[in-house]
Order: C-alpha cells, then structure tokens, then sequence
C-alpha cells in the first residue's frame, strides 16, 4: 500500500531530521591577516587576476633603488620588440656608462658586448654600466630615456611613481610606490614572457668574471623566477619576487627592509601566505557570453557582452561559491566594434567588492533602419 502525501511528508522530514552531522555544511577556513614583515612598504598580487591580496603603504611613493632598472628593461624589450635592436646586437660602451658607478657587470669600452648581454648583466647583477649603455641605445641618452620611462609610467596606470636616472641612484625626486613596482612586474609578465628567464639566471660571466644574482632567493626557492633587487642607504633593501607554484604565479613587492636577508624573507612569507590562503579561479572563458544588453536601435538587437581573455577572480580558500557578478552598462553609440568597450563585470563575495573587469561587445553591432528598428520593438513586445 502506497504512503499518502502527509505519510510521505512526515517520513521526509525524519530522514532530515536523522541526518548525521558529518553532512552539515562545513565551517569555512579561517583566514588569517597578512604576516608581519621586515619591510616599510609591501604588496603582494595574483597577475592571473591583478589582484592585491596584502598590501601595506603600497602607494607611497619611495626611493626605489635598482628596481628602477625594470623599467629600464621594459622599454628594451620594447625596442627589441620594435626591431630597433637586436638581441646579438653589439652595443658601444660610452665613458658615461663606463664610469657609471655601484653595481657593475665590467663594460669596458673596447671590450664588446651585445645588448643580450647587457640585460642579463642590468637584470641579474644589476649592472649600473649596462643600464647607462642600455638607456643609450635605444634613446640615444639618458635624459630622452628618462623621458620614455615616465611616459611608460603613465601609460601603464604608474600613478605614483617619477623616474629620474636608469639605474635607481637616490634623487629627491625619484620614487616609485610597491603597488606601480607591481604593475610593472605584470606588464613585464605579460608582454615579454620570452625574456623572464633572464631575471632567474643564477650567475652571469662577462670580463672573465662571474656573479651570482643578487636575488637570494633564485638561489634557494626554485619555485621563484626573478625579478630584481635594489639596495641604497635611502631606500633600504627592496625586492620584487616572482613565483610559480603547480602553475600558479604570485608577485611580491617588498620596499624598506633591514636587510638583504630581511627583504628575502618578507617576500618569502607573503608568498607563502598567498600560496596557503587564495586560490585563482577562471570565473569566465575569453570570448564567453558574461551578459546580454537589448537595443531596439541595434543590429542585431541583443548585444552580447563578454571579456576578449579570460577572467580569473583571486579569493580566500573556500568563498568561490559565495562569488556573484553584476553589471555595470556604459552609454552605448551605436555602431560598436568587436572588443569595443561597452560596460564592466562587477565581482563581489559577501556584497564586498573583489574585482572590476572591463566588458566588451563581442560582435560588431551595426545601427538598425527605420524597419528593422521598427521590427526591433515588435519582437520586444512578444
């Protein structure tokens, strides 16, 4: 004999009422604030999503040694990019670079060296020689590169930051925050991966004689993969490290420290905090639908909204369920390209903001006719 519906209700709520509590939702991991460090200034960031995950004053401006020099090496591989040099291209040692001072690779000017060279001398011993010779040849001098610097600065969102010199020799003036440090690093990651083994080497040979990189822990760590270090009595020790672990990459900025040893284990600590506490997720594939907007002007009158990459979301372990997505529409001319900015995805956990990611159109939209706007409104009634 079948069970009648209140029979079946009731035996349904004892079956809930038995349940273990093994199956009840488990608590989420606590996560704890970042770890204190021996830095002034830090910052810590997932390039797949170009999230901050701590930070500490990143957006004082301060003196930034030879981290100054990534910027250096930015706007080489520019030109490098450009075809205005080449990699086994032999480059002149002027005196200036010659009589340059501090760190040096040991650029003579009658002994050659080609520009390959000399970003592996500037970026893994620092050479102030070969960032004098670098600035040179592609700007003809210091002072017209100093110029292309801080213009790449503003370019890339670099708001607290103003370069004076190639090399990071102390001025007044001449500062960076950890934060623009941080998004220098991304650019550098994300434009020129074919020149990142540069910044791992562990030594480097020129003049009969051989250096180790001055980043302690490209020695020790071999899951970090550069970047820099710099050191004056102003700025105190700095160090910008990248990371990848089971294919996850993180960047630590630290500025300030007390030491060598004291920036190599600030770092240290923050990656390790980012590696056990966030996780990256891929919340939309490029090219993917996020949103659709209608147009009665449009044609087609549905708009497809997405991301022409993909879009990843940094979050403590265990909130990615609790992610939601919002969005915020632009005013809108028609016609539209593909990849014309039209919007942007809002992500948030717990109504907290995480992330902003511009939205585009992913097809072009023409502007309808008489008729078809006319057709537009008709199907928009059904």
């Amino acid at each position: 004999m079948s069970l009648s519906l209140p029979t079946r209700a009731l035996g349904a709520l004892l079956f809930v009422a038995l349940l273990p509590a093994t199956l009840h939702a488990a608590p989420l991991p606590v996560i704890p604030d970042a770890p204190k460090v021996d830095a002034r200034n830090y910052v810590l960031i997932d390039p797949a999503s170009g999230q901050t995950l701590a930070a500490q004053a990143a957006d004082q401006p301060v003196p930034p040694a030879s981290l100054t020099k990534l910027m250096t090496a930015y706007l080489t591989f520019q030109a490098i990019g450009r075809g205005s040099l080449k990699p086994d291209q032999v480059v002149p040692v002027s005196v200036a670079a010659w009589k340059a001072g501090g760190s040096t690779m040991f650029l003579q000017p009658l002994l050659p060296a080609t520009v390959e060279q000399m970003i592996q001398g500037m970026v893994v011993v620092s050479g102030n020689d070969a960032a004098v010779a670098l600035a040179e040849a592609v700007a003809g001098n210091t002072d017209s590169f100093v110029q292309m610097m801080n213009a790449s600065a503003r370019q890339l969102g670099m708001t607290h930051s103003h370069f004076d010199n190639v090399d990071g020799l102390p001025t007044p003036t001449h500062k960076v925050s950890a934060q623009d440090v941080g998004t220098l690093t991304q650019a550098i990651i994300r434009q020129y991966p074919q020149y990142l083994h540069y910044f791992g080497e562990k030594s480097f040979t020129y003049n009969k004689v051989t250096q180790a990189n001055w980043n302690p822990l490209v020695l020790s760590d071999n899951s970090v993969t550069g970047m820099k270090t710099g050191h004056t009595d102003e700025a105190g020790y700095c160090l910008d490290a990248t990371a990848t672990r089971n294919g996850r990459e993180l960047i630590a900025v630290v500025l300030g420290s007390s030491s060598r040893k004291g920036s190599a284990e600030a770092a240290q600590a923050l990656l390790s905090y980012g590696y056990h506490f966030f996780n990256t997720h891929r919340a939309y594939q490029a090219g993917q639908v996020i949103s659709r907007v209608r147009n009665n002007s449009a044609k087609p009158a549905q708009i497809q909204l997405g991301s022409l990459r993909d879009v990843w979301v940094t979050l403590p372990i265990g909130r990615y369920a609790e992610l939601k997505s919002s969005v915020e529409l632009a005013p809108m001319t028609l016609p539209l390209t593909r990849g014309q900015g039209i919007g942007t995805l809002v992500m948030s956990v717990d109504g907290k903001e995480v992330a902003r990611v511009p939205l585009v159109a992913l097809q072009a939209v023409e502007q309808a006719g008489w008729f078809g706007r006319l057709w537009n409104r008709v199907r928009s009634w059904v």
